[in-house]
């Protein structure tokens, strides 16, 4: 069932790039292209994420349980820069603006991250802290990997929490995209903006096993630091100032060729 909901996040992916692509007079055979490719090295780059930062949670023998990606595993980190630098070499390749298609790509992207968190519902994985409001999560006692929370029976949902956060996020990505301009790939790095933003108050409340460096969990500390690369990026890139070209000496000191007069054979 995590992988049926994977499936469903990819679909609904391509469906809404594909649909934003064509808008501006592109073709589903690029989007198509840059999914297959995209997903790919997406898979890879997020077990690879995984193997490194949580080496003590990769099966024994290490040397095989770095490739068992069916035994669980994938940081969203490594898939989302692997499979990014998979589709731009995809596009380039095409001729099109990497940094166009990347824009395209944001709120679907935004919106695959969303869905494929309804997985962890079926693994009764990624949740938070114990709770007792309303809609606290049930969690059987064979997947409270923390023994310390044996005795409470319901935690934060935090998959349900990035769900929303990433469902909105689309929304409001949709519209930045429609009520102003800005220079790609701008969209793209709001949408990271946004990620990493509610991703780390996210890590805040999750009690999954993880490395912990001054207090905070490796993945909160990943949020802060690639969000403030973010928010410089974008503001950097949207003032910029662009370069004046300057015109190749010969071409400076050229004189004006006379337009001769009378009818053009």
């Amino acid at each position: 069932m995590y992988g049926l909901t994977l499936l469903v996040a990819i679909i609904a992916c391509v469906w809404l790039v594909g649909t934003r692509w064509r808008r501006l007079g592109g073709e589903w055979d690029l989007v198509t292209r840059v999914a297959v490719w995209g997903v790919a090295f997406g898979v890879v780059g997020a077990r690879a994420y995984h193997d490194v930062s949580s080496w003590n949670e990769v099966p024994s023998p290490k040397w095989q349980g770095i490739f068992e990606v069916w035994k669980g595993g994938l940081g969203i980190w490594g898939g989302i820069l692997f499979g990014a630098l998979a589709g731009a070499v995809v596009v380039r390749r095409a001729g099109y603006d990497v940094s166009k298609f990347l824009d395209v790509a944001a709120p679907g992207l935004l919106l695959a991250q969303g869905i494929g968190r309804i997985g962890n519902w079926w693994n009764q994985e990624l949740y938070g802290k114990p709770t007792k409001l309303p809609w606290g999560l049930e969690i059987d006692a064979a997947h409270i990997t923390n023994p310390q929370y044996l005795g409470y029976k319901t935690f934060h949902p935090t998959f349900l929490y990035e769900l929303i956060w990433d469902l909105v996020g689309v929304g409001v990505l949709l519209l930045i995209a429609r009520r102003f301009t800005i220079k790609a790939p701008g969209l793209f790095a709001l949408y990271v903006i946004w990620y990493c933003f509610g991703r780390f108050f996210e890590e805040l409340l999750r009690i999954d096993p993880a490395h912990h460096i001054a207090g905070l969990r490796l993945n909160a500390w990943v949020s802060a630091i690639v969000f403030v690369g973010a928010v410089v990026y974008f503001v950097h890139r949207q003032f910029e100032v662009p370069r004046r070209r300057r015109k190749p000496p010969a071409e400076e000191h050229r004189p004006a060729m006379a337009i001769p007069k009378g009818r053009v054979r």
